[in-house]
């Protein structure tokens, strides 16, 4: 049974000479378990899933659950614009020892809310792993309604929760007030988690906790138990960390932030290109002032 709460870290994919740097992906594993996260979230938007080629792809994520030895649970992103292709990976992922599915909304088709009924729906049928919905219309380009969303959990029992980066909190209550209590929303903004967190959802599946992983695992943890001060003053110490990770286009910031830490190269693929060199003193005096860098 997968536990979906708290902070769930989506991995960068570090590269090295433009390839995948598996002994940094390790390492990178290795920070997140020694820093107290909850799970971990490989081949999403953050870890540039769109570019990895289908070799790569499978092996950043059998990395992953290699490295991560059953400690938190690993939920890969899956998801192309194709319903076909999406089932197609959805199969193939659930037989590499993952735990469940972070499923994207199809990108640049633009289907309606039928149309993603629809998608879901054969992605749901293509496993029996439990099933992460993952709302970014930022990225997709549209959004996916509450009545979709609330339709596909009742049809499917495994569709178990909703990664919300839409950036409305209504939206967020929404799913909250419709679905039944064993529905999860996981913020998908990390500026929004705590206050996503007091309107019922039950943690992050984070960008900033990929340098800042026991700080956002508190919080996440603090507000969980009710120590809504506590995880107030977390979230205060790391926003001005988070709006710097999302200067420029994510992961580009966070790659570097990573590198400051020795984690990987600074070093995203194409088309997304190193963070620029008036944004990198910022960037490392927030991660300062954040603790997250000595």
């Amino acid at each position: 049974m997968l536990k979906l709460k708290g902070c769930f870290t989506a991995l960068v994919t570090p590269f090295k000479n433009g390839k995948v740097d598996l002994e940094a992906l390790k390492k990178i594993v290795r920070f997140q378990l020694e820093n107290g996260v909850n799970g971990l979230v490989p081949c999403g938007s953050t870890g540039e899933a769109a570019t990895l080629s289908p070799e790569e792809y499978f092996e950043v994520i059998k990395a992953v659950v290699a490295a991560a030895k059953g400690k938190v649970p690993v939920v890969p992103g899956v998801g192309t614009n194709s319903t076909a292709k999406s089932a197609e990976m959805v199969k193939k992922v659930s037989a590499l020892g993952v735990d469940g599915l972070l499923a994207i909304v199809p990108y640049y088709n633009k289907p309606t809310q039928e149309g993603l009924t629809a998608h879901f729906s054969e992605l749901a049928k293509a496993t029996r792993l439990p099933v992460i919905l993952y709302n970014i219309p930022g990225r997709t380009g549209v959004n996916m309604l509450p009545a979709t969303v609330l339709g596909l959990r009742k049809n499917f029992s495994h569709i178990v929760g909703i990664k919300e980066a839409s950036g409305l909190l209504d939206q967020v209550s929404e799913i909250i007030n419709g679905a039944d209590e064993d529905f999860v929303v996981m913020s998908g903004d990390d500026s929004l988690t705590l206050p996503m967190m007091s309107v019922g959802a039950k943690g992050v599946i984070s960008v900033v906790s990929n340098v800042a992983p026991a700080g956002t695992a508190q919080m996440c943890g603090l507000f969980l138990k009710g120590d809504v001060v506590g995880a107030c003053a977390i979230h205060h110490g790391l926003f001005p960390l988070i709006k710097s990770l999302f200067s420029e286009t994510n992961p580009i910031p966070v790659k570097y932030a990573a590198s400051l830490l020795g984690l990987c190269q600074p070093e995203p693929r194409l088309p997304l290109t190193p963070l620029s060199e008036a944004r990198r003193a910022p960037l490392k005096e927030a991660m300062i002032a954040a603790g997250a860098l000595d």
